[in-house]
């Protein structure tokens, strides 16, 4: 009886290679061999024939990454595959990450709907989720995953910026599951942090406020003069951190641009002396367009980090940028600015049938609002005896 030639590791490595490829066949595996090439380099390959009678080859992988048991064990599969008409080797389709899907999330639905809020849902997914979820599999993430990132953020940024990120998240998710099956979306009733009831602001600072932030912001950067720049001018954060140089005509005009999707901007604004007091403050960076640059030539970000180092010096009551806006409102009001001119200021949407036929620009009207206002905030920083503070005015 003859006994059967075992086939080892080390038999293997002991195959030397010839001028011409050659394969030597494995005893214990029919169909399954290893191929030396004249260079020396082996893989294990697997022949076999299909249906149809073709003769298939199939690689089963280099003999130095994986051991001949292992081989053996993946020519087996492979050799029924092929028997069976099948590919030798299953394709395995890429998992869907959290990037695919929000990339598609972004394309598909916030800038094909044109929403307004497409900045800040980029920025929030830059900031708190992709260095997170990036390459996780979007199918994968569970609900205590989300719980845990809505933590971290709560802790690190509040409660409103862990809702603002819940928001997208959900956005995310209810747009993948229409376009999947058995998808079944892991946002539940009660994630959130907050009340809605209770995210309505009213806040406004006061004068001794108004003081302690403009005094603090001195000493603060870009970060600092925006806050103070959105105190004198009223105007959204989003467009304080994107003002550009070319913006600002040599008059003192800032005109502010106005992206097709917006409802409305203030508009030409005639800035006031306080206002172009800050603007001379800031340093123009190389070739970088913005007046509060960040790196490269891209404007400054990361306010809420740096906001965060700002309350540990300023310390009032808690506040967010947004307020400093509703501040400014409430200082026209109070400086005599009419209600109307005030809006248009701001760039709000004038209802109506005024709205709709007055085209005027109100460009010196605005002008002389915001004069108004920057001479208001100059007395209150100033700390002048004669001025009625903020909180008996609203009385």
């Amino acid at each position: 009886m003859t006994r059967r030639r075992k086939f080892s590791d080390t038999g293997v490595e002991a195959l030397k290679p010839k001028a011409a490829r050659y394969t030597s066949p494995d005893p214990e595996l029919r169909g399954h061999y290893v191929r030396v090439m004249p260079s020396g380099a082996k893989s294990f390959v697997a022949v076999a024939r299909d249906p149809n009678g073709k003769q298939v080859w199939a690689t089963i992988g280099a003999a130095d990454k994986m051991g001949i048991e292992k081989a053996r064990s993946l020519a087996r599969e492979a050799i029924e595959r092929i028997r069976q008409g099948l590919p030798p080797v299953e394709k395995k389709v890429a998992p869907v990450t959290f990037k695919d899907v929000s990339d598609g999330y972004l394309k598909r639905h916030v800038v094909a709907k044109g929403l307004l809020s497409e900045n800040e849902i980029r920025r929030c997914l830059d900031v708190y989720v992709n260095p997170r979820w990036s390459d996780r599999e979007f199918v994968s993430i569970r609900r205590g995953d989300v719980a845990a990132l809505l933590d971290k953020i709560e802790d690190e940024n509040g409660a409103r910026q862990a809702d603002a990120v819940l928001a997208i998240v959900r956005g995310a998710c209810n747009w993948f599951a229409a376009r999947n099956d058995d998808y079944v979306s892991p946002i539940v009733r009660g994630m959130r942090r907050t009340v809605p009831k209770d995210r309505a602001r009213e806040r406004i600072l006061t004068d001794e406020e108004i003081r302690t932030v403009w005094q603090h912001a001195g000493a603060s950067g870009s970060f600092g003069a925006m806050v103070r720049l959105a105190l004198a001018t009223a105007q959204r954060r989003e467009k304080l951190m994107t003002m550009r140089w070319d913006d600002v005509s040599v008059d003192g005009v800032w005109r502010v641009p106005s992206d097709e999707r917006e409802k409305g901007t203030g508009g030409d604004l005639k800035l006031s002396d306080l206002a172009l007091e800050i603007l001379r403050g800031q340093s123009r960076m190389g070739t970088n367009p913005y007046v509060f640059a960040g790196r490269g030539v891209g404007h400054f970000n990361g306010i809420s980090k740096t906001k965060a180092a700002f309350d540990k010096r300023a310390k009032i009551a808690p506040w967010v940028v947004h307020d400093l806006r509703r501040t400014a409102r409430s200082l026209m009001s109070r400086a005599g600015v009419r209600p109307d001119i005030a809006e248009r200021v701001m760039g709000h949407v004038i209802a109506g049938v005024e709205g709709i036929y007055d085209r005027h620009a109100y460009r010196d009207e605005k002008g002389e609002a915001l004069a108004r206002l920057g001479a208001l905030l100059d007395t209150i920083i100033k700390n002048d005896a004669n001025v009625v503070p903020i909180w008996k005015a609203a009385q």
